[in-house]
C-alpha cells in the first residue's frame, strides 16, 4: 500500500507569491536583459554594462529568471532559452514583451483586486472593458500585435481564398490588424476591411502601411453591433471578441455577419475554447476569471455553446482549428 501524500503549503504560497514572478519578467524586460543576450551569451557584469544597471541587481534578477525557466545559465554566464530568444528579445519579428504593458495594466490588475465582488456580482464591478473607446485597446494594440503574428498567419494559410480573384475580408475588433493585415499579404487580391474604435484603427493603419497593403484597407469605426458592416464578404474574421459578451449578444452579433456575407462565406471565430468539464485546457478554462473580472457577463465558451450560437445565427456547424504559437482555436462556419 502506497503511503497517503502528506498535505503540502507549496501551492498556497506560490500562488500568493506569482506577483513575484511576473514583476522579475516585466524587470527583465525593462532592463533589455533578453535583448541584451540576443547574440551570445553574457556575466551578470557584462549585462549590468549593457542594461545600465548595478551588477548584483542583474546578477540577483538573472539568477530567478533562471529558476523560472526564461533564462539558462552555465557556469557564471547567462543564456536565452529558445522561447525567450523568439517572444522577448526586441530583435526578433514576433516580439511580445510588450503584452507586459497590457497584461500588468492597471486596469486589468485593479479589476482582480475586487474580484471577491465580482464573484458575488456575477460581473465586473470595475469599469468594463467593452466601454466605448475604453484607452486600453490602444495599449492592446501596441502591445499584442507581435505575439498574434504567428497564428494570423497560421489562420490565413487555412483558410484558402481565391488567389486568382478579388475577395473581401473583414477584421471585426481589429486592433493591431494583424489577423487581416495575414489574409491580404498572403492574397494579393483581397481587399480588407477593419473595424473597431476610430482611435485603435490609427495603429491597425499604421500595421497595413508597415506591411504594404494600405492601397487595399479600409476601415468602418464605431461598435461593431451598432454599425453597417456592408456586404458580399467571402471572410468575416472575429478574433478574441465575442467571449465579451453573453450568448444572446454573441448570436445577434453573428447574425449580422451571416447577414454580410455573400453564400457560401465563412465567418472564422479565433477564440479561448475550453472543454466541456471546463477546466481543461488550464490556459482556455482560466480565461473565463478574466472575463469575470474585466466584463458584466463575458465568458469563455465552449465549443458546442459556439456551435449552438452559430446555429442560431443561421450558420452551419463549425470546424475547429489549432493555431501555431497560441492558446486560441479557430472556429470557422459556412453560411
Amino acid at each position: 500500500m502506497n503511503a497517503q501524500a502528506q498535505p503540502s503549503p507549496d501551492l498556497f504560497f506560490n500562488t500568493l507569491t506569482a506577483y513575484q514572478k511576473s514583476a522579475a519578467l516585466k524587470a527583465g524586460i525593462d532592463l533589455d536583459l533578453f535583448t541584451a543576450l540576443t547574440d551570445a551569451p553574457a556575466t551578470a557584469t557584462d549585462l549590468a554594462a549593457r542594461c545600465n544597471a548595478a551588477v548584483r541587481g542583474v546578477r540577483i534578477l538573472c539568477d530567478y529568471l533562471t529558476v523560472q525557466g526564461f533564462l539558462q545559465k552555465a557556469g557564471d554566464k547567462y543564456n536565452l532559452t529558445q522561447d525567450s530568444a523568439i517572444f522577448l528579445s526586441r530583435k526578433s519579428p514576433v516580439y511580445a514583451g510588450g503584452a507586459a504593458e497590457f497584461l500588468l495594466s492597471d486596469h486589468l490588475t485593479n479589476a482582480f483586486k475586487q474580484l471577491s465582488e465580482s464573484a458575488r456580482k456575477g460581473g465586473t464591478t470595475h469599469a468594463g472593458s467593452i466601454a466605448p473607446e475604453h484607452p486600453m485597446w490602444i495599449t492592446f494594440a501596441r502591445a499584442m500585435g507581435g505575439l498574434m503574428i504567428p497564428a494570423a498567419r497560421g489562420l490565413a494559410n487555412l483558410v484558402a481564398l481565391d488567389a486568382k480573384h478579388a475577395s473581401k475580408v473583414l477584421d471585426v475588433s481589429a486592433s493591431h490588424g494583424q489577423w487581416g493585415i495575414a489574409f491580404a499579404t498572403k492574397n494579393p487580391h483581397t481587399q480588407l476591411v477593419a473595424l473597431d474604435w476610430p482611435n485603435v484603427l490609427e495603429v491597425a493603419r499604421e500595421n497595413a502601411c508597415a506591411a504594404a497593403i494600405a492601397d487595399r484597407f479600409s476601415t468602418i469605426a464605431g461598435s461593431a453591433f451598432d454599425v453597417d458592416l456592408g456586404t458580399d464578404y467571402d471572410v468575416i474574421l472575429v478574433p478574441n471578441f465575442l467571449h465579451h459578451f453573453n450568448v444572446a449578444d454573441c448570436i445577434r452579433f453573428l447574425k449580422k455577419c451571416h447577414a454580410a456575407l455573400r453564400p457560401g462565406g465563412r465567418v472564422v471565430i479565433v477564440e479561448f475554447v475550453p472543454n466541456p468539464d471546463r477546466i481543461t485546457p488550464p490556459q482556455a478554462a482560466g480565461f473565463s476569471l478574466v472575463m469575470l473580472a474585466s466584463t458584466p457577463e463575458g465568458d469563455a465558451y465552449t465549443f458546442a455553446e459556439y456551435a449552438d450560437m452559430l446555429a442560431h445565427a443561421g450558420f452551419q456547424k463549425p470546424t475547429a482549428h489549432p493555431l501555431p504559437a497560441s492558446m486560441n482555436q479557430a472556429l470557422i462556419a459556412v453560411k
